[in-house]
């Protein structure tokens, strides 16, 4: 049977499917478009089954705020052709708009979050088919904060959300921002460190004081002052100020605001 242009056309609007493969499945479906939109949809999933074992290393990091909540969005794929590509990113912000209006709890809660009539999930797989490569929701945080700000570094392989106890000037926050982005914090300030991780670096501290053949009485002393180094170089608070290379972070917020903190922060990267 004879396939119309606007038929094909509508069915690429709604897919985002090749012209000619949207003109297959409605000659397939005999013209009927809620199959051919099926058969679009079963294409992307078998084309994702085949996929599944590949390395989706390359992709797009976003974030996004609206003052009082962040929110930062990977969506991953095999190429960074396909990373570049302004479809591929176009589709990653509007799973990081969705993202931002409904705040899921958690990755598999954003997945199962409806988008348009299909879920996340869905979304991803048929654009697996699409695009022909495999594509994976890699990552997903948000923070709720009185003041929200994020960075996303240029060629959006980085990207830092950072949550205030209060709003404050945006270059101050942006500040922050790009420092998380810079130098990789694992936590805001020492009591945000597990307990595991505090003592994986004692252990560490002793280890190292034992293989310089220093005194075993000393071993806990000196452990403990490789663990306040550590504290100086993972903990954003106690992070050195990388804008000024004098002060920490903390003191740098309290020239601002002297009870100005931060609450919490995300930071993912491709790299």
């Amino acid at each position: 049977m004879e396939i119309t242009a606007a038929e094909v056309m509508k069915l690429r609007k709604a897919t985002n499917a090749g012209m000619m493969d949207c003109k297959h499945a409605l000659q397939e479906a005999e013209g009927d478009f809620n199959k051919a939109v099926d058969i679009i949809r079963k294409k992307g999933l078998a084309i994702a089954n085949k996929r599944a074992d590949r390395d989706a290393n390359e992709g797009c990091v976003l974030a996004k705020t609206n003052g009082k909540s962040a929110v930062v969005v990977s969506l991953n794929c095999e190429t960074d052709f396909v990373a570049k590509n302004e479809g591929f990113i176009s589709f990653t912000e509007r799973i990081l708009d969705l993202a931002l209006a409904t705040l899921p709890a958690d990755k598999e809660a954003l997945l199962a979050t409806r988008l348009d009539d299909r879920t996340v999930a869905d979304h991803v797989s048929e654009q697996t088919g699409v695009i022909g490569e495999k594509l994976e929701l890699a990552y997903y945080g948000k923070v709720e904060a009185a003041g929200c700000v994020v960075y996303i570094h240029p060629g959006n392989k980085l990207a830092t959300a950072v949550g205030f106890d209060k709003e404050v000037d945006g270059q101050v926050m942006k500040n922050i921002a790009m420092q998380v982005a810079a130098m990789a914090p694992i936590a805001v300030d020492k009591q945000d460190v597990s307990p595991e991780e505090v003592e994986h670096e004692l252990e560490i501290g002793r280890g190292k004081a034992q293989e310089e053949g220093k005194p075993e009485v000393m071993w806990d002393k000196i452990a403990q002052g490789r663990l306040n180094k550590f504290y100086q170089e993972a903990t954003l608070l106690n992070q050195t100020f990388e804008q000024n290379g004098k002060i920490t972070v903390r003191e740098y917020l309290q020239s601002v605001d002297k009870s100005l903190t931060v609450k919490g922060f995300l930071r993912f990267s491709l790299s």
